[in-house]
């Protein structure tokens, strides 16, 4: 079933050339920094996109001038986070070369007031399917109070993703044409 769904999904967002991302992803920016979620946190945590992700780089970089930006260093299957101060300083790392921090700043992660998640699909109820590592979901455990949002282009929502007990889902999805509140699509 997950297959059924990453699959075409990630087929398409292979397809997608690099202007087209970074118009989508500008759009995503606008949506999610709008957000008022968002303008009331002082700490969040990005991901670093690669290949055809929602490009996260420029949002991280203009994130820089006025809030604490978390970036997620993987340590033994586990999730780091860790405060960066420039985006030019992380350094490709692990399995897929994407960009960390080389030293970690450490904080607790109490402190961390939103984060946002990637994933190959969401449904409308926050639920993900991720890249089947789980490093997000212990993560997520560990921030119960932050607000939680995938970035995602509208062609990865779908009616229903399969769901396991340790999935956690997301408060808000941000893609190009819209903001859904999980909360309310799940009620």
């Amino acid at each position: 079933m997950k297959t059924q769904i990453k699959g075409p999904i990630l087929h398409k967002r292979d397809l997608l050339p690099k202007e087209e991302i970074i118009e989508r992803s500008a759009k995503i920016k606008d949506r999610l920094f709008n957000l008022e979620k968002y303008k009331k946190s002082k700490t969040v945590m990005y991901f670093v996109s690669f290949n055809n992700e929602v490009d996260t780089h420029e949002m991280i970089r203009s994130a820089l001038k006025n809030k604490t930006v978390i970036i997620p260093k993987v340590i033994h299957h586990d999730i780091e986070p860790s405060i960066i101060i420039d985006f030019d300083n992380l350094m490709p790392s692990g399995k897929f070369n994407i960009p960390e921090p080389i030293e970690i700043m450490k904080i607790a992660h109490k402190n961390i007031n939103l984060v946002l998640v990637p994933g190959i699909a969401f449904d409308r109820e926050g639920y993900r399917l991720g890249y089947g590592f789980g490093f997000y979901d212990k993560f997520l455990n560990k921030t119960p109070k932050a607000v939680k949002i995938g970035l995602a282009f509208d062609f990865q929502i779908v009616d229903k993703v399969p769901r396991e007990e340790h999935d956690v889902p997301v408060d808000f999805i941000v893609t190009e044409e819209r903001v859904i509140d999980c909360k309310k699509s799940s009620e």
